[in-house]
């Protein structure tokens, strides 16, 4: 029996880093200023060169619920203000 855990990754196909930028209507190079890292990492990233860490892939899902929250939020207050 192996007792070693390993370390399971989310199940996502695609490139995230690419799929969260036109998801969120930006550059890589826009998400990456947004995120506080460099263009290089991100760009790291999007090619394989290094793993995406688990907080990236974390904060890329909390920048989706954002852009969706907001979108919500607007066509709530366009709603209201009819």
């Amino acid at each position: 029996m192996n007792d070693k855990i390993e370390e399971q990754k989310p199940p996502y196909g695609g490139n995230i880093v690419k799929d969260t930028a036109k998801e969120l209507g930006m550059t890589q190079k826009e998400l990456a200023a947004y995120m506080g890292v460099g263009e290089n990492t991100i760009g790291n990233w999007s090619r394989g060169v290094v793993d995406t860490p688990e907080w990236a892939i974390k904060m890329f899902n909390l920048l989706k619920i954002e852009k969706k929250f907001n979108t919500i939020k607007q066509i709530i207050g366009d709603e209201l203000n009819k």
